[in-house]
């Protein structure tokens, strides 16, 4: 199959329109034409994912389109965007009809289910590498960026976190990556690394609200620690409130709290509130948050009082980090 054939039978469908929008023009042009409202400002990210890297060798290609999408449209979720449209870099070995029916299949369920459109993209051959970037808007100047938390806001997580990274063991140790977990607590990690579902609907519910926001990617730890240091202040976290869920503690016991801490991959959203703008926040929209600390304005990132030095424990992942 060539590489135009490819486009045209697997990809070309995904550029399907749902109603009004604001992409005039799709695939099949030099590029993709936008209109951006004059009351709304366009944000904008890209992601790349590497077999072997960020996800494992052999992975179903199903999972893969799915899992691509949803992070990079996590970050959508972080700035309180609406998502809008993404372009896909697509790296190949070889051009596999099955495997490329699966990949589109899993992008398709992902993108009807956060409301983007394939706006365009790229294709060729090499090592396997998808690069999605995702476009989205704000209403104007309502963008929540990492750099507004301040002294006294309520540090908050949605769901639960180190459940993903949990699976990445499972995954690793079975001989075909794909194997259905017999047991519900091994299938409930799994089903949270295979298909994450990006934070849409609360990061909108943030707007307005929240200070500064970020998608918990590389850990809790890590990511926090970007909001920390953009807003020039400092943090302190209880243990205790960290939300884990009852799958992972029954598979990791005291371990799990160090798996919601430390490992990524759950793309859910940290934020920093003002606690009189929390206290009067919808009652479903603070339901799906858990408060677990609170900005101080001495520099760093504390754990029950004590300091978290930024190499203690790998503290979250990072592509360059020397293993020692």
């Amino acid at each position: 199959m060539g590489e135009f054939e490819l486009i045209r039978q697997y990809f070309m469908p995904l550029a399907r329109l749902h109603g009004p929008h604001s992409i005039l023009v799709g695939p099949g042009d030099d590029c993709a034409v936008q209109r951006v409202p004059s009351d709304s400002d366009l944000v904008f990210s890209i992601d790349t994912l590497v077999e072997g890297v960020h996800f494992p060798l052999d992975y179903r290609p199903d999972y893969l389109g799915w899992r691509a999408l949803a992070v990079a449209t996590s970050d959508l979720a972080a700035m309180g965007a609406e998502p809008v449209s993404y372009t896909l870099a697509l790296t190949l070995p070889e051009a596999d009809e099955a495997w490329l029916c699966g990949l589109a299949s899993g992008l398709g369920k992902a993108a009807d289910a956060f409301g983007l459109m394939l706006a365009g993209g790229d294709t060729t051959r090499g090592p396997l590498v998808l690069s999605i970037q995702v476009h989205g808007l704000v209403p104007r100047g309502a963008a929540i960026l990492r750099s507004g938390a301040r002294p006294g806001d309520l540090v908050v997580v949605s769901g639960t976190l180190g459940d993903a990274g949990a699976a990445l063991g499972y995954l690793e140790s079975r001989s075909g990556v794909d194997a259905q977990s017999s047991f519900a607590d091994e299938a409930f990690v799994l089903e949270r690394y295979h298909h994450p579902v990006p934070r849409l609907g609360l990061g909108a519910g943030l707007r307005g609200l929240a200070t500064s926001a970020i998608d918990i990617s590389d850990g809790l730890l890590a990511d926090l620690g970007h909001i920390l240091e953009a807003s020039s202040v400092g943090a302190n976290i209880e243990r205790a409130r960290v939300p884990v869920s009852a799958a992972l503690t029954r598979l990791k016991g005291v371990e799990s709290l160090d798996y919601a801490l430390h490992s990524g991959d759950d793309y859910e959203l940290c934020a920093t509130i003002p606690e009189a703008d929390w206290m009067g926040a919808p009652s479903l929209l603070k339901q799906q948050f858990t408060v677990i600390g609170v900005v101080e304005a001495a520099p760093g990132l504390r754990l029950d009082g004590a300091a978290v030095g930024s190499e203690s424990d790998a503290i979250g992942f990072d592509h360059f980090r020397r293993e020692l």
